[in-house]
């Protein structure tokens, strides 16, 4: 097997794993609560809460059709850079992983559905209800800033 069937390996892996857990939760609310039906895990702290959003985070452009070809845009340009670009190190996989798994987790919901399915719901914090898709593309942003903010190493600098 050549090195290039394994470029950028890890980013498939962790883009997979991101999609189906989103998937596989997204489909467990629906089948198990109705909607607005809200269950606390620690009362006043943390709540399944099933809700839907036709925005984007914060319920931000509400209604907007052009968030699903957003999300398809997205994650086509991700799977092209994994593909013909360059070999890119271990974070930034992690982070364009992450980052990708969320696009396609969201934009299924939004093609399918027309609307996102929520339920995680931070109530201490009185923080907007959002899903697994939404967390792994925060994850995917942390790594990415995090690459960007550290310095270049010796290998880098030639």
């Amino acid at each position: 097997m050549s090195k290039r069937r394994y470029k950028n390996a890890l980013f498939w892996i962790v883009a997979i794993v991101s999609t189906i857990a989103d998937r596989l939760t997204k489909i467990w609310v629906v089948q198990t609560f109705d909607l607005f039906q809200s269950i606390p895990i620690v009362s006043g702290v943390f709540h399944f809460t099933y809700v839907t959003n036709t925005g984007a985070a914060f319920s931000l452009f509400s209604g907007s059709e052009w968030l699903k070809w957003l999300s398809l845009l997205v994650s086509l340009a991700l799977m092209a850079l994994a593909l013909w670009g360059p070999r890119i190190n271990l974070w930034e996989q992690i982070g364009y992983g992450c980052i990708l798994g969320g696009a396609v987790g969201n934009g299924i919901d939004r093609f399918v559905r027309g609307e996102v399915i929520d339920f995680l719901d931070f109530r201490w914090i009185d923080f907007p209800v959002f899903n697994l898709a939404d967390v792994s593309i925060n994850i995917g942003m942390i790594c990415l800033i995090l690459v960007a903010l550290r310095p270049p190493s010796d290998r880098e600098r030639r």
